[in-house]
């Protein structure tokens, strides 16, 4: 059955990822112990704790760039825990990265064309030959570019070079061309990471809107905890590469585990 087949059967509020008993080595380093991770269809779902706990080997491990030394990972409705990350990403699961991956010499639209080009396809030779399908697909790269280049704001900034945009702007392009891809489910890892307030706020709405808007889940990583409380509908804390608590932000923000272990570390 297809991929889109298996996408379709997912139902609002069903789980869209499922990770089961997750262990990752690394050497004699145990850096993710049994770890059970859950995100819901259309939710946004956090990932937190200290540096170290573990957050972005899950991330890898949910993308297929880390294999699994045990346990399980689902993806709408399929188990991928040996898929490579080019299925998981065919398959709807679409990734950032904390530090920043644009294509600066390329400008702002061809970055984001680079997304679309995941979803629609052309063979080599439609290229070669520029057949009547490679300019159609090209154009409906075009549109689904320009279509997530107004999304995120940066529509009057298409022309320009990427490496010429402010940092903040340059974070936003990344969220576009990811959304190009046309996610299920979009992973963000510490896409706050060197905004200030004012454009962590307008992030903070904007991941809402992707939410709201376009009917995509997100799985967050991020240690801004205004943010992670204001946006999120479920939280779970990794902690020395366990999960130590799973729940509503109400919930995490009153766990003396938590507290403990990490959102106390942010109140000192």
């Amino acid at each position: 059955m297809s991929d889109k087949g298996d996408a379709e059967r997912i139902s609002a509020g069903d789980v869209i990822l499922n990770c089961r008993g997750v262990h990752v080595r690394f050497g004699g380093v145990m850096a993710l112990s049994d770890v059970d991770f859950q995100v819901r269809e259309g939710t946004i779902t956090a990932l937190i704790g200290p540096n170290g706990a573990g957050k972005t080997t899950l991330l890898n491990v949910v993308s297929g760039m880390v294999p699994s030394s045990e346990g399980t990972v689902g993806l709408l409705g399929r188990d991928m825990t040996r898929s490579p990350a080019w299925e998981r990403a065919k398959a709807g699961a679409v990734r950032t990265f904390q530090n920043l991956e644009v294509f600066t010499t390329m400008n702002v639209l061809e970055n984001v064309m680079t997304g679309a080009h995941r979803v629609v396809r052309y063979g080599a030779l439609s290229a070669l030959f520029k057949t009547p399908g490679f300019f159609s697909g090209e154009r409906r790269c075009r549109e689904l570019a320009e279509e997530k280049l107004t999304f995120v704001g940066l529509k009057d900034d298409w022309n320009l070079p990427a490496g010429d945009l402010p940092y903040g702007r340059q974070r936003l392009l990344e969220l576009a061309r990811a959304l190009a891809a046309q996610p299920r489910i979009l992973l963000l890892d510490e896409p706050a990471a060197g905004l200030n307030t004012t454009e962590t706020r307008a992030l903070a709405k904007l991941i809402q809107r992707v939410r709201d808007e376009l009917g995509v889940t997100v799985a967050i990583v991020e240690h801004d905890m205004d943010l992670i409380m204001g946006v999120s509908d479920a939280i779970t804390v990794l902690h020395f590469g366990r999960v130590i608590a799973s729940g509503t932000p109400g919930d995490i923000q009153k766990n003396p585990e938590v507290v403990a272990a990490y959102l106390g570390e942010e109140a000192e």
